[in-house]
């Protein structure tokens, strides 16, 4: 006989053996990529958590305390933190908006004084610099403090209260920074409170750029507040 029976039942069992194994693998295969999934995405939220959860806690304590520019506390000092120079020596626009807020409120009577804080090398001067600007808005000579190492935020905070003697404060700088500067200020033990200035600028991508900066700038601050 040419035909054999028996040869399509083995035919059969033999393409069907190999598909057997490949399906357990497969079915195998799926929980083991579902936990790495699981385990990809739970630590890419507890990264996000562990950056935006020092913003969180600076921005509110910070925002807790922005003051009404039109009713702002009399108090020791006003204090402007530095914003950087132009070539030329004079502030920038950043800068001069912070000072002549800063003059406004002297002018008002809130404080008897203006700290005015930066960075100061070689020839570069900003609370200098600051000085001058402040002298011709009418502030007077004696009640202009010049701190030459608010080296950044957390070191203007902090002198103003070690160095200067300041218990009470208002604090100018613009909007997207004052939150971040009210919380070191309060964490350093100064009762301030803030006022903004505008942060517009003519290069509008350096705008956002500030704002992203105070993500990790919040992370920063929170560090300074427990280690130094």
């Amino acid at each position: 006989m040419t035909d054999d029976p028996a040869s399509p039942p083995a035919t059969t069992a033999s393409a069907a053996g190999p598909t057997a194994p490949s399906s357990d693998r497969s079915s195998s295969g799926r929980p083991r990529r579902s936990r790495r999934r699981r385990l990809t995405l739970g630590t890419a939220a507890g990264l996000v958590v562990l950056v935006l959860a020092p913003f969180v806690v600076v921005q509110a304590v910070g925002r807790a305390h922005v003051a009404d520019p039109a009713h702002v506390p009399p108090s020791d000092a006003i204090v402007v933190p530095g914003a950087g120079l132009r070539p030329d020596g004079t502030p920038s626009t950043y800068l001069r908006r912070r000072l002549d807020a800063a003059a406004e409120l002297y002018d008002r009577g809130v404080a008897p004084v203006v700290l005015v804080s930066g960075d100061a090398h070689d020839d570069y001067d900003e609370p200098g610099s600051m000085r001058a600007w402040l002298l011709g808005r009418g502030v007077p000579d004696d009640a202009i403090l010049l701190d030459r190492e608010g080296f950044d935020t957390h070191a203007t905070c902090t002198r103003a209260a070690s160095e200067f003697g300041v218990g009470t404060a208002v604090v100018v700088t613009q909007g997207y920074h004052l939150p971040r500067t009210l919380f070191s200020c309060r964490v350093a033990g100064l009762d301030a409170v803030g006022v903004g200035v505008s942060a517009a600028s003519v290069e509008p991508w350096k705008a956002v750029l500030y704002r992203a900066r105070e993500v990790p700038a919040a992370t920063k601050a929170v560090l300074d507040a427990v280690l130094r």
